[in-house]
């Protein structure tokens, strides 16, 4: 089967949700026997403009105006019309916002199937235009694709309540951790193993990483730095906001985006992982955190709750004080050898890489050899 993938930024090494998914997810349907094709956004392939091919995957990199407004929209269209060329036997949108040019997809005589990566016109950083789009784009990728995936439960319900409209669940995987032992990394931000509190993810409203700054600064004499690894994606009042506030908090360590052995020694030597999020689809980097067998404080919001977790760790959503008291108190109690072991026996069973492989490509042979394509 030829596959066209389309609405993402790129990949290997890319910042974004998304982007790790399919990072992790479309090599192994190569290996199934998919021929694989990724539509990429080129001003996000600059280190990888010269890959054409990728662990047997192939890349057609394309131009997008690097606006946070723009881009997805005009390169997803670009895209549609590059995949026609390419006579896929099923084109593969990631995301709302590039599903609302599903309608032109299926009058261009592809199949599509859709992934829900979450609702994202409850993201703080969209104004109303932008979420009236989103919305519009989460309806006509309903109605018009041929296959929907949904990458957590909740937002399966949600498609169902509200568009009365079946679809796939198939989670974000996370696989075997890499533990790295302390080296350039640590060195480089001088940190100690245990003696940081983590973070990663992008510089946007609703990680909620400004409450995390102010609810460190509440800690008196913390023997602890705050690290946080990540950037924004567009530069923004928010993002400059929230690089002001950690130069200004002795023991903020921003390390910009990280990947690789990397983003893997800081995993590796964490005392505790926090994501204070508003908002999520399903975190990959909080599935990443437990494969390592660190402990975890996350918001309580919904796509958390997904995980079995102790009530302990999780805090109202924007409380600072619940948040400095519990990363006080977190880290210096770390995590039972029973809790990481339980935490990693349900990884294997319910976030495995290669199983959701086989479910997608399930998906696909279904849609492709079986399922009639919707009008």
């Amino acid at each position: 089967m030829k596959i066209v993938v389309a609405g993402l930024r790129g990949f290997p090494g890319v910042q974004g949700g998304v982007e790790k998914h399919c990072e992790e997810l479309y090599p192994r349907l190569a290996q199934l026997g998919c021929q694989i094709i990724v539509i990429s956004r080129s001003p996000y392939m600059k280190r990888n403009k010269k890959i054409k091919e990728w662990q047997k995957i192939r890349f057609y990199h394309l131009w997008c105006p690097t606006h946070k407004s723009l881009e997805a929209l005009s390169h997803t269209f670009l895209s549609i019309l590059k995949a026609k060329t390419i006579s896929p036997d099923i084109l593969h949108l990631h995301a709302i916002g590039p599903a609302l040019f599903a309608p032109l997809a299926k009058a261009l005589g592809l199949k599509v199937v859709m992934t829900h990566h979450g609702p994202d016109y409850k993201r703080a950083k969209w104004g109303r235009a932008a979420k009236i789009i989103l919305k519009l784009g989460e309806k006509l990728g309903v109605k018009y694709s041929d296959k929907i995936i949904a990458i957590s439960k909740g937002i399966q319900a949600e498609l169902k309540n509200r568009y009365n409209r079946d679809s796939i669940f198939i989670p974000n995987g996370v696989r075997e951790p890499s533990f790295i032992l302390a080296g350039k990394e640590l060195a480089r931000w001088k940190l100690k193993p245990k003696e940081y509190v983590f973070c990663a993810c992008r510089f946007v409203p609703e990680k909620g990483l400004h409450d995390l700054i102010e609810a460190y600064k509440r800690i008196d004499n913390a023997f602890f730095k705050l690290v946080i690894a990540g950037d924004a994606d567009h530069e923004t009042d928010y993002s400059r906001r929230l690089k002001r506030m950690a130069m200004e908090t002795p023991g903020v360590i921003l390390t910009g985006i990280k990947t690789g052995q990397e983003l893997a020694e800081l995993f590796s030597h964490a005392g505790l992982f926090v994501l204070p999020s508003y908002y999520e689809g399903l975190p990959i980097a909080l599935l990443e955190a437990l494969s390592y067998g660190l402990p975890v404080l996350v918001s309580d919001i919904p796509p958390h709750r997904e995980l079995p977790l102790p009530d302990e760790r999780f805090f109202p959503p924007g409380d600072k004080e619940s948040l400095s008291n519990k990363i006080n108190y977190l880290i210096r109690h770390g995590i039972s050898e029973d809790e990481k072991k339980d935490h990693w026996d349900y990884l294997k069973k319910n976030y495995n890489w290669d199983s959701i492989a086989q479910m997608t490509f399930e998906v696909y042979k279904d849609l492709a050899f079986n399922a009639p394509a919707r009008p």
